[in-house]
């Protein structure tokens, strides 16, 4: 999708060496199936970076964006400076929305109830789940890798419908997932809705999104369309 994007707007992409070579597109960390998101980033290497004006980079988002399909949206571009380390290895941890809401059978849990769970949570110095990892069932302590867990309050009146829920989760050394905060909150409790808000990176202590963190003149942060998954 993205390739086709970049050839219908001309730019002038570079590409890898060898028999098969393909353009040098790199994108951030993996979205699990299902998934939404509103803060999805890549990075693109030019053959000719020196080609593109200010004005061109400012220009590149609008014109992606009538490039792509409906739903998905460019909307920020930022020049990035040689020796900039890859997204993957960059972002530290990302913020996600998602409903915890009851499995089949199970007994509906309020939102004071959840508010209660996520409470003993982040009062634990440590919170031990079973969760699977390439077929295998491995025990972690997931304490370290909430950064921090909120309750945003009831989907609707009826409790079945589950309790929105915010959290920050680490993504190093392993990403930590919704899901796997569930299991400690309550085993009865399933994900809905899940979408990922940020993707964030350290600079000098201070914790921003990669197009901010990337541009020293402090550009304008990319602006979220919030019912629209990219």
């Amino acid at each position: 999708m993205w390739e086709r994007a970049f050839r219908r707007v001309q730019l002038p992409l570079a590409y890898s060496a060898g028999y098969s070579p393909r353009p040098k597109v790199s994108f951030g960390l993996a979205l699990p199936t299902g998934h939404e998101s509103v803060a999805e980033y890549l990075d693109v290497e030019l053959a000719d970076p020196l080609g593109m004006s200010d004005d061109d980079v400012c220009a590149l988002p609008g014109r992606l964006s009538t490039a792509l399909p409906l739903g998905v949206d460019a909307t920020a571009a930022a020049v990035i400076a040689p020796g900039t380390p890859s997204l993957q290895e960059d972002v530290s941890s990302c913020t996600w929305r998602w409903v915890a809401a009851p499995v089949d059978e199970a007994d509906p849990l309020g939102s004071e109830a959840v508010a209660s769970r996520v409470a003993a949570v982040l009062g634990a110095a440590s919170v031990v789940v079973t969760r699977p990892r390439k077929g295998v069932e491995v025990t972690d302590d997931i304490r370290a890798g909430i950064a921090h867990l909120q309750v945003l309050g009831p989907v609707g009146p009826d409790p079945s419908l589950g309790t929105w829920l915010e959290a920050e989760l680490a993504c190093r050394p392993r990403a930590l997932r919704p899901s796997e905060v569930l299991v400690a909150l309550d085993p009865g409790l399933e994900e809905r809705q899940v979408r990922r808000m940020h993707q964030w990176i350290l600079r000098d202590g201070a914790r921003a999104e990669p197009l901010v963190a990337a541009h020293e003149s402090g550009a304008t942060a990319a602006p979220h369309a919030l019912e629209r998954a990219s």
